[in-house]
């Protein structure tokens, strides 16, 4: 039974090791997102999986105790999944994603103590999959929790990884609205086509959000809606 949610943006920049000296432009960001983990804590789950973008996979699983880092980025910062106590994650070399290692140093931040698990997806999945995916995991046993790590377009700006596309703030909007009313139907209802094109890397996650949160009875609450580098960035508490 789902129990909880909590919605974060992805970006690397949310490590302040990462932002370096541009780190204090998303102060207010990252309180929002330990503010809704803080939410994810306060109901008091059995366990906790971490959902978010996986380019590697269509479907990716990944272990308390799996591994990550931003060397990729030039820094030598190395995170884990889950408590310090937690055995090794996988032995077949892969690492977390991006996505989920942004969320693992959240965890880390907020010393989560509840048994955590990882679930990549890839942008392409689609919407049904992504839909059973979240109904899965809601049917586990226990009381469950997720965090869900996805970015809005990235074309709010000329200066946007995408460029500037007139669909992008439309769409945001509708995302942003569906997060704060924690609307299942509305998140369902999101084109994967036109996210793709958008270059919204939160579409998969938040359709696994709306498959877990169908008839849970859940209210939400969005704590953050800005476009700061011409990408949407969302937080939201469902609970």
């Amino acid at each position: 039974m789902l129990v909880a949610a909590a919605v974060c943006p992805c970006p690397p920049l949310l490590v302040p090791e990462v932002a370096a000296g541009a780190a204090s432009e998303l102060d207010a960001l990252r309180a929002a997102c330990l503010d809704a983990v803080a939410v994810l804590a306060a109901a008091r789950p059995d366990r906790l999986v971490v959902v978010g973008p996986d380019d590697d996979q269509e479907r990716g699983t990944y272990p308390e105790g799996a591994t990550g880092s931003f060397r990729s980025l030039g820094v030598d910062l190395g995170v884990r999944l889950g408590r310090d106590d937690a055995e090794d994650g996988p032995q077949d070399g892969r690492e977390l994603p991006q996505p989920l290692a942004v969320a693992a140093w959240l965890l880390e931040r907020t010393r989560w103590a509840t048994p955590v698990a990882g679930l990549g997806v890839g942008e392409r999945l689609e919407t049904g999959r992504c839909l059973e995916a979240g109904r899965e995991l809601a049917d586990g046993a226990g009381r469950v929790a997720l965090l869900v790590m996805g970015d809005g377009s990235a074309c709010r700006t000329v200066k946007a990884p995408g460029y500037l596309d007139e669909r992008a703030e439309p769409f945001d909007a509708e995302v942003a609205r569906a997060l704060g009313a924690a609307d299942t139907a509305a998140l369902a209802a999101l084109e994967a086509e036109r996210a793709h094109d958008l270059k919204a890397a939160g579409r998969a996650p938040w359709q696994v959000l709306a498959g877990a949160a169908e008839g849970a009875g859940l209210s939400g609450q969005l704590l953050y809606d800005e476009a700061p580098y011409g990408v949407g960035y969302f937080v939201a508490s469902w609970s």
